[in-house]
């Protein structure tokens, strides 16, 4: 069973979401939070698998919330996905920075939202269709020029070159496609690069991917 944590202050949003998760035969929701502090304190208590987390809440806000429960050891399986109201909200790549496994706007299709609860806890970052990669293109060339990365060091040929596909984008399948190798062995790939950059999922390897400068901004055309 999947433990869904809901954070979000606006109680029919938390009503919906619960109505979709519990009908699930294998998720349902630990808890409900109607503020980023409380978030924060249940997840403490409660250990959820995920937390489905708003961005703007009161008294500690969703960015605020998820860098404490990510930079918390003890919470390292906790995955977080942000709620947002528009897709290119200024702070989600922050939030992906933070720690955050990916975002969702509020108005997903169920089927979405039920992938990407599964996802995630798959280790998959989940970012809404459509906008993944130019929203981190967009973030990364206002950011100032990469330093090299010595951590890449660590990495073999065949990995960064992983990583650099990871970070323009293209799934497990793909990458499997484009280097002629199983589906399986590429997501080996995948997970020794994140075991050996210390990444917690596939949504920082793509933010370290651009923070090294392995990618750069106008690489997808």
């Amino acid at each position: 069973m999947i433990r869904v944590l809901l954070a979000d202050d606006q109680l029919l949003v938390r009503a919906g979401f619960r109505a979709l998760l519990d009908a699930q035969p294998d998720i349902g929701v630990a808890g409900e939070a109607s503020d980023g502090a409380e978030a924060v304190r249940l997840v403490g208590e409660l250990r959820p698998d995920v937390v489905l987390m708003d961005i703007r809440m009161p008294v500690l806000d969703g960015l605020a919330a998820t860098r404490r429960i990510t930079g918390d050891e003890r919470l390292a399986d906790v995955r977080v996905v942000m709620l947002t109201t528009f897709e290119l909200d200024e702070y989600v790549f922050e939030a992906i920075r933070s720690g955050a496994s990916g975002f969702l706007v509020k108005d997903t299709e169920p089927d979405e939202l039920l992938r990407a609860v599964r996802a995630v806890v798959d280790g998959d970052a989940l970012l809404s269709p459509g906008v993944t990669r130019r929203l981190i293109e967009e973030f990364a060339a206002r950011s100032k020029s990469p330093a090299p990365a010595r951590e890449l060091d660590r990495l073999t040929e065949r990995e960064r070159e992983v990583m650099t596909l990871v970070g323009i984008g293209l799934s497990n399948e793909e990458i499997a496609r484009r280097l002629v190798v199983s589906p399986l062995t590429a997501k080996t790939h995948v997970s020794r690069t994140m075991v050996k950059l210390g990444a917690r999922d596939r949504a920082q390897l793509v933010v370290l991917a651009y923070e090294s400068g392995l990618v750069r901004p106008g690489w997808l055309g």
